[in-house]
């Protein structure tokens, strides 16, 4: 049921993201655009319950339950992002908006843009972990093995994160 509800709230992320944008800008309709873009947290919010509701009534916690904590962390990490990069580029298309901003490409101005990157997945992850462990204190002596591991990939996404905006801040990208 976890599993199959996680592919719901995804693919209704995009249906209402992608509704809200036409809303917007296409059909002329901004407010109506806006109340569906502030729907996406209902769907984490549905996620989070049934969750919590599964594990409550028993179900022994596996990789399910981590996968919805990770994908409402990511959700919340990069849900925003992911709105106002679609948005830019549907108002640049469709309702005469300036062209989508590039990342710079070269030196100081790079590797600010790569931790801001960064500070967005370690966000994702941080709220993932934490929610893993809530889940791990919730479910108390139950098997939490699948949590713990889901835990462990999260802090490989933080690691790999630092590394990669560090990189360019170490060695930062030179126009030739």
């Amino acid at each position: 049921m976890v599993v199959g509800l996680i592919v719901v709230c995804e693919v209704a992320f995009w249906v209402l993201l992608a509704a809200g944008l036409a809303f917007r800008y296409v059909l002329r309709m901004p407010r109506v655009g806006l109340a569906l873009l502030l729907c996406e947290p209902l769907l984490e919010l549905v996620l989070f319950t049934v969750t919590a509701i599964d594990l409550r009534n028993g179900a022994e916690p596996d990789w399910k339950h981590g996968l919805a904590a990770v994908y409402i962390g990511f959700t919340v990490g990069l849900g925003h992002s992911t709105v106002k990069w679609a948005d830019a580029r549907v108002a640049h298309r469709f309702a005469g908006g300036p062209p989508p901003v590039r990342p710079p490409k070269y030196g100081t101005a790079r590797a600010v843009h790569e931790w801001k990157v960064a500070g967005r997945w370690i966000l994702a992850a941080v709220v993932a972990t934490a929610l893993l462990q809530a889940a791990v204190w919730y479910v108390g002596d139950g098997q939490t093995e699948s949590l713990r591991a889901w835990q462990q990939r999260m802090l490989w996404v933080i690691a790999i994160n630092l590394v990669v905006a560090g990189s360019y801040t170490l060695f930062p990208k030179r126009e030739r």
